[in-house]
């Protein structure tokens, strides 16, 4: 039986990767994040698309107290030896409502897109996903957030850079006016959150949806780390998983 992969391979005094020497082509020339984007794409971003990603993956790599940090910080608690065992705890709660978002909001740009095609109005087109998604029972994904209202500040600033980079295209144009039609359905100003922007200036620099929550998953991993640390330096009996394991036992009822 053969295996075959076009990623990687080495030989007694050399790798590849994904036709590049690592060496001479990728080390110390390239970012973590053109790395995963040539894990998407095959090939080296360009300047531009570096920017662009290297942009998103920051502005979601860390964001305080969340399920996925405490879960990290509670996991590290039981299982100190297990550095990688508090990450992947932290990693398993990007669904819907942290981080999963983003793929949701680009499968639902890209197939409006692929359904409809690309001649009608992005106003007509707007019209269409909202009816659709609320015939078929289905939420809009990518709008509110619990803390920021009614603008989500990371949102402005991608759009605003996406725009400096050539990213602001079809699917952001498209996002931007599903966000107003609904808003204006509402009466009132939903935020439109960074999750939802990363989906639509990801569509438009051409990566399929399928593949765009492993970009967040990755640039969590990273700030997963930074809770890892504070957890040592606090001390295991001050570590803030302490303090919440210490909470619940102290406010459970047991009697049933």
């Amino acid at each position: 039986m053969e295996f075959k992969t076009s990623i990687g391979k080495s030989t007694p005094d050399k790798i590849y990767v994904h036709g590049y020497d690592l060496t001479e082509d990728l080390i110390g020339k390239i970012t973590l994040a053109d790395m995963a984007f040539l894990g998407a794409k095959h090939r080296k971003p360009t300047e531009n698309e570096s920017k662009m990603l290297n942009a998103i993956l920051v502005a979601i790599c860390e964001h305080g107290f969340t399920p996925s940090s405490i879960s990290t910080r509670l996991t590290y608690l039981g299982a100190p030896e297990a550095v990688q065992a508090a990450v992947a705890a932290g990693l398993l709660g990007a669904g819907t409502v942290y981080l999963g978002a983003m793929e949701y909001v680009a499968e639902m740009l890209q197939k409006a897109f692929k359904k409809h095609g690309e001649d009608k109005e992005i106003q007509e087109l707007a019209s269409i996903v909202i009816k659709e998604r609320k015939e078929n029972g289905l939420q809009l994904p990518g709008f509110g957030h619990p803390m920021h209202k009614p603008e989500d500040p990371r949102t402005t600033k991608l759009f605003e850079i996406a725009k400096e980079l050539g990213f602001f295209g079809k699917n952001s144009k498209l996002l931007k006016e599903i966000h107003r039609q609904f808003c204006e359905s509402k009466g009132k100003t939903v935020t439109l959150n960074a999750v939802g922007a990363i989906g639509a200036i990801m569509s438009d620099m051409a990566l399929d949806y399928k593949v765009v929550k492993s970009f967040a998953v990755a640039s969590r991993a990273v700030g997963l780390v930074g809770h890892i640390v504070e957890e040592i330096e606090y001390g295991r009996k001050e570590s803030i998983g302490q303090q919440i394991y210490d909470y619940v036992e102290r406010n459970t009822d047991y009697t049933g």
